[in-house]
């Protein structure tokens, strides 16, 4: 059987963990066909190395390694594939591949939506306008893209509006989104995290808010189908590259 490692950032907060291990349980159900496991970058265990090692151990000779990140940074283009060289040293037997990250796939922003839904809005509700809470780039392009995230949010929606704000430095600031809503003609706000798991920022964007009494907070994308699915495609298509790379 082919192994499949969902990677995660890791956290402190031990309801990150909980989150993730909740959303690859569902991806676990949705492949039957895989030895499915979960596996951290920093600060949770089991880190990379572990799971890698225990999969060698088992007599795995395949793994895909399936980052469940956001976005294609630091953590993905580096962190992650030196962990993966490295268990390449250690097990030469073992095909190791990296996935794309899920990033910002049309089925995440409708989960965010479904998030949103969830509080008890109506996509038919004029009154209603949300905050995309993300983390927040040094990349102005990264921050951009969030943004338009945002517009994609109220498609098909009667919503005033969407604006996406940022849970670092990076404005606007929540404070400052919800502002903007507000001018827009928003009178019910919903802040919706564009975060897999809760955790130290999706905590600070509620602090900044709490007195705002117009202000709902939706949950966090955590283990919405959407991911699962996203998850086995970014699986399905590494694999095909190993085989079509082989075969080349």
């Amino acid at each position: 059987m082919t192994a499949l490692i969902a990677v995660a950032h890791g956290s402190r907060d031990p309801r990150s963990g909980a989150s993730i291990r909740r959303a690859v349980d569902v991806l676990r159900r949705r492949r039957p066909d895989l030895d499915v496991r979960v596996a951290f970058l920093d600060l949770t265990d089991p880190g990379v190395d572990t799971v890698v090692d225990e999969l060698a151990s088992s007599g795995h000779t395949r793994i895909v390694a399936v980052p469940l990140l956001l976005g294609s940074a630091y953590h993905a283009k580096v962190d992650l594939p030196a962990l993966l060289n490295a268990a390449r040293g250690r097990h030469p037997h073992l095909s190791i591949a990296q996935s794309d990250v899920l990033g910002g796939d049309r089925l995440l922003v409708d989960a965010v939506r479904d998030r949103v839904v969830q509080t008890g809005v109506a996509l038919d509700d004029t009154t209603v306008g949300v905050a995309l809470a993300a983390v927040g780039s040094n990349d102005a392009s990264a921050n951009e893209r969030t943004e338009l995230l945002a517009q994609d949010l109220v498609s098909g929606s009667s919503w005033a509006g969407a604006v996406a704000c940022f849970a670092t430095s990076v404005e606007p600031s929540a404070t400052e989104a919800v502002a903007q809503l507000r001018s827009m003609g928003a009178t019910r706000i919903v802040v919706a995290p564009w975060f897999l798991a809760p955790g130290r920022l999706t905590d600070r964007v509620t602090r900044l808010l709490l007195e705002h009494p117009d202000v709902t907070f939706a949950e966090v994308i955590g283990s919405h189908p959407a991911v699962a699915e996203i998850a086995s495609w970014r699986y399905d298509a590494a694999l095909q590259r190993v085989c079509r790379h082989r075969t080349a």
